[in-house]
């Protein structure tokens, strides 16, 4: 059914003074209109409000601060995730009480200059849930607030690839992604067994198919009572770039103190380095500016997209890309046995969906808690 463009939605605005509002339209200016966001009971409204919120100075934060108490984890984790970098005493105090009701973490997040010498550090953290497995397993799940970005490489990246083109805006609602890609441990505590070449059970999962991966996703699931799922490929990059526009989320560059990957071939101004030719515990090197660790090398990780060979066509609001006849699908990151420039954010490759092998694993989704 057509939409009436003359009939007022349910969110429709009028501005201030320059007509009258349509009959049955709310008027959503200013911290009214906030308010009446938060009424919604649909948690994505709730969460485009909060980030409305703070255009409105010490009244926005205020309503924030107010409204925190009785939402839902997922209102709470986005919150956090907006003010948690502020410095006014208030707010600190209210997320020194919000931090009670869920777990947070601290890392440091590194960027560095084309040569691989740091040029900044400091001290961020994350909202995570402990999805508990048994016999003391967790897999943890960090909060990744949604946003808008840039998918794929400018042209004047180094050593791009065309199918990283054309380079295009992509909007990703929120959700939640492994802290790191699937440990042995976890992948032993859905599937009863441990596949991987490297074993230990702190190192990544690996020598699993993407069939391999979508099946532990279905396991876990019925493990859990929540929906996991593979990343889309949007969200993958949108959750590794972490706000971030250059080639790596480091900066310019990687160096083997930040990443594990064959130190051999470097990017950018970096000499040759360690290649260490196996995977590593995972936690060994710094996260991103959302938490997330090993999103350059390590393993390869599965995404659940259809392999294109351009982005011609691909979807703009985060969802997977189902469409095409490929069996191939999706792989991100690079692994321990990559080049450097393999490792790239925008980095793209594929495998049929059947195979596997040492340096392929995978990261995991879920929408809501």
């Amino acid at each position: 059914m057509t939409e009436n463009q003359n009939q007022p939605r349910e969110y429709d605005a009028v501005k201030g003074g320059e007509s009258q509002a349509p009959l049955g339209a709310a008027v959503l200016g200013g911290i009214p209109g906030v308010k009446s966001r938060f009424a919604s009971p649909i948690v994505e409204v709730k969460i485009a409000a909060l980030s409305e919120a703070l255009k409105y100075g010490e009244a926005g934060l205020d309503l924030i601060i107010g409204v925190l108490e009785d939402e839902s984890m997922q209102v709470k984790f986005a919150a956090y995730s907006l003010l948690k970098d502020k410095d006014e005493p208030n707010i600190k105090q209210q997320l020194h009480k919000l931090q009670k009701s869920f777990p947070t973490f601290e890392f440091d997040v590194i960027t560095v200059n084309a040569e691989g010498k740091e040029n900044s550090r400091h001290t961020s953290s994350a909202c995570f849930f402990p999805e508990d497995l048994g016999n003391g397993v967790l897999l943890e799940m960090v909060y990744i607030p949604g946003g808008t970005f840039m998918m794929g490489s400018p042209a004047t990246e180094k050593d791009r690839d065309k199918s990283e083109s054309p380079q295009h805006r992509v909007t990703v609602p929120f959700f939640y992604a492994g802290k790191y890609p699937i440990t042995q441990e976890v992948w032993e505590a859905v599937m009863g067994n441990n596949p991987s070449w490297f074993q230990c059970e702190k190192r990544p999962v690996e020598n699993v198919s993407w069939q391999n991966a979508v099946e532990f996703c279905t396991q876990l699931s019925q493990k859990t009572g929540k929906k996991y799922r593979l990343l889309s490929e949007a969200e993958w990059e949108y959750a590794c770039r972490a706000g971030t526009t250059g080639p790596f989320h480091f900066g310019e560059t990687i160096t083997p103190d930040l990443v594990n990957y064959n130190g051999n071939y470097p990017y950018a101004s970096v000499s040759k380095g360690l290649y260490r030719e196996e995977t590593t515990t995972m936690g060994s090197f710094p996260a991103n500016a959302f938490g997330l660790y090993d999103m350059h090398g390590q393993v390869w990780e599965w995404c659940s997209d259809r392999w294109h060979y351009n982005y011609n066509g691909a979807p703009n609001d985060g969802s997977s890309w189902e469409t095409g006849s490929h069996d191939y699908r999706v792989r991100r990151g690079g692994s321990w046995n990559s080049n450097a420039v393999n490792c790239r954010s925008a980095n793209r490759n594929r495998n049929l969906l059947s195979n596997r092998y040492w340096g392929i694993g995978f990261r995991v989704a879920v929408a809501s808690v």
